[in-house]
């Protein structure tokens, strides 16, 4: 692994807190919940001796957050000790996301709110949400005011997470950047993929830089493609983003927050994990799991984790499938005690990891792309649970 040192960077400043690593886990549904997000931040402080990023809860939808929706309640569970706590809010009516933000304030839910307006997900495009939502610019300037405004009086700050735009013929980050800007919002991100690449092929970090160039009072970042510190590092010398937002790349490697961490302080590159590691890690993580949801639904969640943490690994089809079926943590105890604990970290367990699809053409509602100024709320998006 390539060590890298003090890129001169300072520290990324979101509203009043200030990040010393400037770097912030993406919302990923199914993924960063309060286990991996304790994970994550346990070994950060165990490699580098600090927790320096911003870790994002999973999306929550705002209509289910204000209907207190017993399963979107458990899913904004931070744990004791996380500070700051962040909360992302899949959005597409400006009442229900006053209401939201109001909530979060009121019953001290979260110290950030971030909100996702990069789903690609047919089943919300085709309502108008996720990704599709910045082309309707004055709608979308009306959801940010509204969670800006609900906010006003308080060190809670909000910011914006979009896309490139719903296709090539109609990029819409520019516009969206600049609107979030104007609107208080504390900062944007952006996944430099169109809607319609989903999450295939390259991200376009050139668009990064031209966001970075036309929103100039808040922190752009970026996101897309970072899967080590070393392309974090490159995309933050090629674009002049402020911070990197990882998603994709961690998926498996919790550790790589300590390593970046490493790269943007200065300090040395910590070792990557042997296998035995590895499945020390692993059997942390089930038992964080296990905490959260219960045995029998944490030891189910753990079983997609369990393939993204053995990726390049030597480990056998034989026990492979055993892990596929793990029920309890005596069990998970048992296969990884099976994995050889010397083995050192492969070159074949870096790099691209996570969804990856193919291009296709965005669904949207009829007569979506008529009028980007139509402020029309999307009919029944608020309903949608899924991230991007």
């Amino acid at each position: 692994m390539t060590e890298i040192r003090d890129t001169g960077r300072s520290e990324l400043r979101i509203g009043p807190f200030a990040l010393p690593s400037p770097v912030v886990l993406a919302p990923m549904a199914g993924v960063t919940n309060v286990a991996f997000r304790t994970l994550c931040r346990e070994l950060e402080q165990a490699r580098t001796g600090t927790t320096s990023g911003l870790y994002v809860c999973e999306m929550v939808t705002a209509r289910a957050l204000v209907e207190r929706h017993p399963v979107t309640m458990h899913m904004t569970t931070f744990a004791p000790d996380e500070s700051p706590r962040s909360l992302q809010l899949y959005t597409v009516d400006p009442a229900t996301t006053y209401d939201a933000a109001r909530m979060i304030v009121d019953d001290n839910l979260a110290d950030h709110i971030d909100m996702n307006f990069g789903c690609p997900v047919p089943k919300v495009t085709r309502r108008g949400g996720g990704a599709a939502l910045p082309y309707k610019r004055r709608l979308f300037g009306q959801i940010v005011a509204a969670a800006v405004r609900a906010t006003e009086g308080t060190d809670i700050p909000v910011t914006v997470k979009f896309r490139i735009g719903i296709d090539d013929a109609h990029h819409t980050h520019l516009d969206a950047g600049r609107i979030a800007e104007q609107e208080g919002a504390a900062a944007v991100a952006l996944h430099a993929r169109t809607a319609s690449q989903r999450y295939s092929g390259t991200a376009d970090w050139a668009e990064i830089a031209r966001l970075k160039q036309h929103v100039t009072s808040i922190p752009v970042l970026g996101n897309g493609d970072i899967f080590d510190a070393a392309d974090a590092c490159a995309m933050m010398a090629s674009t002049g983003c402020d911070g990197v937002v990882i998603g994709r790349g961690c998926l498996g490697r919790p550790w790589l927050f300590a390593e970046l961490s490493a790269a943007f302080t200065g300090t040395p590159a910590p070792t990557p994990p042997t296998l035995g590691e590895v499945a020390d890690i692993m059997r942390r993580h089930g038992a964080l799991l296990a905490d959260h949801f219960g045995q029998d639904k944490g030891m189910r969640d753990m079983r997609k984790h369990i393939a993204w943490y053995l990726h390049g690994f030597p480990a056998g089809a034989d026990l492979r499938r055993a892990l596929a079926l793990v029920k309890t943590l005596d069990e998970l105890d048992a296969l990884l005690s099976q994995l050889d604990r010397d083995v050192p970290f492969p070159a074949a367990a870096s790099g691209p990891r996570g969804r990856q699809g193919s291009p296709a053409a965005v669904s949207l509602p009829d007569g979506w792309l008529i009028d980007p100024d139509d402020c029309t709320v999307p009919a029944g998006a608020d309903v949608m649970h899924s991230g991007g």
